[in-house]
C-alpha cells in the first residue's frame, strides 16, 4: 500500500465516523478526499463518492429498518422520481468541465454547512399526526422535490441528506427520527442512479472505490457506537465550520490563479464582518440564521 492510498483509507475512516456521529453529512468530504489526496480528477472523484455514498447509506438503512424508523412506500416514491433525477445528473455531470462540477460542489458544501449551522428543526415538520404517511400523500409534490434533489446528488456526487430529511418530514409528514431512517433510503437508491449515469462517460478505479467504500463503512459502524458520547450539537456546529471551510478553499482552488489572493482576502473580510456582527450586534441576521454558535 502506497502512503498516498494509506492517506486516503484514514481519511475515509474519519469520515466515516462523522457520518455515524452525526448521521449524515460525512460523505460531503469525499470529493474533496478524492480530488486533493488520491489525485483523481472531478467526474472520477464524484463517480468513486457516488458508490460510496450509496453503499454508507445502504448499510445505515438497515440498523433503521430493525428499529423500525423506515418507511418504505414514502421512501421508495420519493427515491424513484430521485433517481430519474440523479440519473440525468450523472449523464450531465461526466460531460460538464471540472471546473464547473468543482464550483457546484464547492456551493454545495457551503450551503449543506450553513443548514447544519442552522439546524434541524424538528417542530411541527417532524412530529406530525401521520396523516401524510397514512395516505394523504402529496404525490405530485414529493415526486417534483425528489427529481430535484436527486439532480443535484447526481450532478455533483453528494448524498444531499439535508435536503431530502427535511423534504420527508414536511412532505410526507414523518417524524425526524423516521425522515432520517427513511432519507438513507433515498440518498442510497438516487446514488446508484447517479452513478450509473456517470459510468457512461467516466472509468472508475473499482479498487479506489472498495478500499474508500470499506473504510468509510467500518467508520460509520465505529462513529454510531460513539454516538451519544459527544454533544451531538458541538459535534454538528464544529463539522459544519470545517465544511464551510473546505467549500472556501475549494471556490478558490478554482479561481484564476492571478485572482485568488484579492479573492482570499474578500471571503477573509467577509467572514470578519460575519463575525464582528455575530457577535457584538444585538440584531444581528446571522444570529437567526446560526442560533447558538
Amino acid at each position: 500500500m502506497t502512503p498516498t492510498l494509506v492517506t486516503v483509507v484514514l481519511l475515509a475512516l474519519l469520515i466515516g465516523v462523522s457520518l455515524g456521529l452525526l448521521g449524515g453529512g460525512g460523505t460531503i468530504l469525499t470529493v474533496p478526499l478524492l480530488v486533493y489526496v488520491a489525485g483523481l480528477d472531478a467526474k472520477e472523484a464524484i463517480a468513486t463518492s457516488l458508490v460510496v455514498v450509496g453503499v454508507t447509506a445502504a448499510v445505515g438503512v438497515i440498523g433503521h429498518a430493525r428499529g423500525g424508523r423506515v418507511r418504505w412506500r414514502t421512501g421508495a416514491l420519493f427515491g424513484t422520481a430521485g433517481m430519474a433525477g440523479a440519473w440525468v445528473g450523472g449523464l450531465l455531470g461526466g460531460r460538464l468541465p471540472d471546473t464547473v462540477l468543482l464550483v457546484a460542489f464547492a456551493i454545495m458544501m457551503v450551503v449543506t454547512a450553513l443548514a447544519m449551522l442552522r439546524g434541524r428543526r424538528s417542530g411541527a415538520s417532524g412530529g406530525g399526526d401521520g396523516a401524510h404517511a397514512a395516505g394523504r400523500l402529496p404525490v405530485g409534490r414529493v415526486l417534483l422535490d425528489g427529481a430535484v434533489v436527486g439532480l443535484v446528488t447526481g450532478l455533483v456526487g453528494a448524498g444531499g441528506g439535508f435536503l431530502v430529511v427535511p423534504a420527508l418530514a414536511l412532505l410526507g409528514g414523518l417524524p425526524m427520527p423516521v425522515a432520517v431512517g427513511t432519507s438513507l433510503l433515498v440518498i442510497a437508491m438516487k446514488s446508484a442512479a447517479g452513478f450509473a449515469g456517470y459510468l457512461t462517460a467516466v472509468p472508475v478505479d473499482w479498487t479506489l472505490a472498495g478500499v474508500v467504500t470499506a473504510s468509510a463503512v467500518a467508520g460509520s459502524l465505529a462513529g454510531a457506537r460513539l454516538a451519544g458520547r459527544v454533544p451531538a450539537d458541538v459535534l454538528s456546529r464544529a463539522f459544519a465550520w470545517f465544511v464551510l471551510a473546505m467549500g472556501t478553499f475549494t471556490l478558490l482552488q478554482q479561481a484564476p490563479a492571478d485572482l485568488r489572493l484579492p479573492v482570499a482576502i474578500a471571503i477573509a473580510s467577509l467572514g470578519a464582518g460575519a463575525g464582528l456582527c455575530y457577535g457584538f450586534v444585538a440584531r444581528c441576521p446571522l444570529r437567526r440564521l446560526a442560533p447558538g454558535t
